[in-house]
C-alpha cells in the first residue's frame, strides 16, 4: 500500500519541495509531556529516560532486567519512535523493595535522568502531549514557499491521520489485520493482536479522515457531527448552534471520525451516512474490531499544532519546534510542508 492509501490527500496542496527525516536520531526528538505532580513516596519508581534508536517496549525489558522483576511490572505511559531521540515516563512496581541499581541498562542508548517514588503506576495514555524537535536536512525547496504553508498550518492546524509507522512496512500490517478478519480469528501473541487491532482501527479512521478532506469538511462542523475538545475523549452532537461555536475557529474544539468498535455511530445526517457507508467497505474488518472487544470511539480530524515555531540553522535544513496532543503524529505535520525521502535519494538543488 501507498502512502497516500495508507492516510490520503494532503489538505494544504501539493508538497513544495523534499527533505530528509532521521538522517540521525538527534534529528527527531520527542519529550513526553506528562502534568502528574509525583509525591516522592509510593512502591512505584517513576522513571525519566532518554532513549536513542531503541523501541519503548525493548526499554522496558532492558529496565526490568536491571531491576530484577518481571517486564509485566514495567509501565509506559505510551510507545515512542525506534530511530528516534526520545525522552519518556516509565514506572517500575516495587512494593516493599529498595530503588534498584538500574546502571546495567544503561549505556549510549539509554539513560535514566531521573527517579522518583509514587504512590500509583503510570498508566498508558496519561500523557497530555508530546513535545517534537524535528532537524529536515537536505531541504530542497523554497524558504518563502515553506514559511508561508507553516503560517497556514499554524493557523488552520492539518488532518489528524494515523502516521504512516502506524502500519508497518508497505503498510504490513493492514494487510495482516484484513487477513485475521477475514478468517474471524485473533492472534495468540497479546503484542501482535494489539498491533494488528490497532492497525485495522486505524486505518479506516484514515479512509473516513481522507473522504472529508476530499470533500473539504474535515475542519469544519456540520450538523450531525459529533465535536470534541482538543484534550477531551468525550464528544457531543453538532446542530445548527453547535457549529457556529467560535472555539471552532480558534482550534479549541473540533469534529470527529469514528475508531471502529462494538455498537453503530451515534453520528447523524450526512456524517452517520459516510461513516456508515466507509464502515460498509470493510465489514469482515469492522466485525473483527466490535468481536475483539473494541468499543466505538471517536478521534479529533483536525489536529491542531502547538506552539509551532521554525528557522533554518543552514540553508538546506529546516529545525521544527511544536507540541502535539498525545496519540498524535508529527510526519503528518511534515507530510503538509514537503515530501520526505531517504538519505542519498535527492540531488535537487536548493531554492531559497
Amino acid at each position: 500500500m501507498t502512502e497516500v492509501e495508507l492516510l490520503g490527500p494532503r489538505a494544504s496542496g501539493e508538497p513544495l519541495g523534499t527533505a530528509v527525516l532521521k538522517a540521525v536520531a538527534e534529528d527527531f526528538q520527542v519529550d513526553e509531556v506528562l502534568d502528574i505532580p509525583l509525591s516522592g513516596q509510593g512502591e512505584h519508581l517513576w522513571l525519566w529516560v532518554e532513549k536513542r534508536d531503541l523501541n519503548t517496549e525493548e526499554a522496558a525489558r532492558r529496565l526490568a532486567r536491571a531491576a530484577g522483576v518481571p517486564v509485566r511490572s514495567i509501565s509506559y505511559a505510551g510507545l515512542k519512535d525506534r530511530q528516534a531521540l526520545t525522552r519518556q515516563w516509565f514506572s517500575l512496581h516495587l512494593p516493599g523493595k529498595a530503588d534498584p541499581d538500574l546502571s546495567r541498562a544503561e549505556d549510549a542508548s539509554l539513560r535514566v535522568l531521573r527517579q522518583v517514588r509514587h504512590q500509583r503506576k503510570l498508566q498508558r495514555g496519561a500523557h497530555s502531549a508530546n513535545g517534537f524537535t524535528l532537524r529536515l536536512t537536505a531541504l530542497a525547496a523554497d524558504h518563502q514557499a515553506v514559511n508561508a504553508r507553516l503560517e497556514q498550518l499554524k493557523q488552520h492546524g492539518v488532518p489528524n491521520y494515523f502516521g504512516s509507522q502506524r502500519f508497518g512496512h508497505a503498510g504490513g500490517n493492514v494487510h495482516d489485520a484484513l487477513d485475521w478478519a477475514a478468517r474471524n480469528a485473533l492472534p495468540e501473541q497479546r503484542n501482535v493482536r494489539s498491533r494488528l487491532l490497532s492497525a485495522g482501527r486505524s486505518y479506516l479512521f484514515n479512509q473516513l479522515l481522507a473522504a472529508r478532506v476530499a470533500d473539504g469538511s474535515w475542519s469544519r462542523a456540520q450538523v450531525g457531527d459529533l465535536l470534541a475538545f482538543t484534550d477531551s475523549r468525550s464528544f457531543f452532537p453538532a446542530g445548527e448552534a453547535e457549529c457556529a461555536d467560535p472555539r471552532l475557529a480558534i482550534l479549541d474544539l473540533h469534529p470527529t471520525g469514528p475508531l471502529w468498535g462494538a455498537g453503530d455511530s451515534p453520528a447523524g445526517a450526512a456524517t452517520g451516512q459516510l461513516e456508515n457507508a466507509i464502515g460498509a467497505r470493510q465489514p469482515a474488518l469492522c466485525q473483527w474490531l466490535a468481536q475483539a472487544g473494541m468499543d466505538h470511539e471517536r478521534r479529533i480530524l483536525r489536529l491542531p499544532i502547538g506552539g509551532l515555531t521554525w528557522h533554518y540553522p543552514e540553508p538546506d535544513i529546516l529545525q521544527l519546534e511544536f507540541v502535539l496532543p498525545a496519540g498524535c503524529f508529527a510526519t503528518v505535520v511534515v507530510r503538509e510542508v514537503v515530501d520526505l525521502v531517504s538519505a542519498g535519494q535527492t540531488d535537487s538543488p536548493c531554492v531559497f
